[in-house]
C-alpha cells in the first residue's frame, strides 16, 4: 500500500501508472461550452482505445498521434477538472486513499468493471462517429 506511505508526488513512475483503475473514461470525448466551461462526456472514444482492454493501444506515442491527449501528472491534477470524481487519481488525492473497487486492493482487473466504473461495453469509437454528431452522443454516466 506505497499510497498510504507516499505523497503523490513522491510516486515513482510505474507507481502513478498503478494508480490508474483502467476505467477508460479518461479517454472519452468531451465537449466543453464555452460560456459556462461545464463539460459534457460522450460516449465516443479516442480511436485507439481498445475496448476489450479499457487501455491505449498507442500509449507511447499517443501525445503525438493525438495532440490534445493530456498526460496526468501530480503538478496539474488541479486543473483536470474534467476528470470524473472516479478517477482514482481525483479519489487518492481528494481523499488519501483509492477506492475499495481499485485493482490494487482487489487484485483484480475485473473489480473496476464490475463494479460499473469501466466503459467496456459502453461506447463507440471515434472513427465512426462524425465530431459533429458528438453533440447527440452527450451520456448521463459519468458525472
Amino acid at each position: 500500500m506505497f499510497w498510504k506511505n507516499k505523497p503523490m508526488n513522491a510516486l515513482t513512475p510505474s507507481e502513478w501508472e498503478s494508480i490508474c483503475d483502467g476505467c477508460g473514461r479518461c479517454c472519452l470525448q468531451k465537449l466543453e461550452d464555452e460560456d459556462t466551461g461545464d463539460v459534457y462526456y460522450t460516449d465516443v472514444v479516442c480511436r485507439y482505445f481498445n475496448e476489450s482492454t479499457c487501455q491505449c493501444t498507442q500509449y507511447q506515442k499517443r501525445s503525438v498521434l493525438v495532440p490534445r491527449c493530456v498526460k496526468l501528472t501530480y503538478e496539474d491534477i488541479d486543473r483536470f477538472h474534467w476528470l470524473p470524481s472516479s478517477c482514482s487519481y481525483k479519489v487518492l488525492h481528494d481523499t488519501g486513499d483509492l477506492p475499495e473497487w481499485h485493482p490494487l486492493l482487489s487484485k483484480d482487473n475485473k473489480s473496476v468493471q464490475n463494479a460499473g466504473v469501466s466503459i467496456q461495453g459502453k461506447v463507440i469509437s471515434e472513427a465512426n462517429v462524425n465530431e459533429d454528431d458528438w453533440e447527440d452522443r452527450i451520456i448521463t454516466w459519468v458525472d
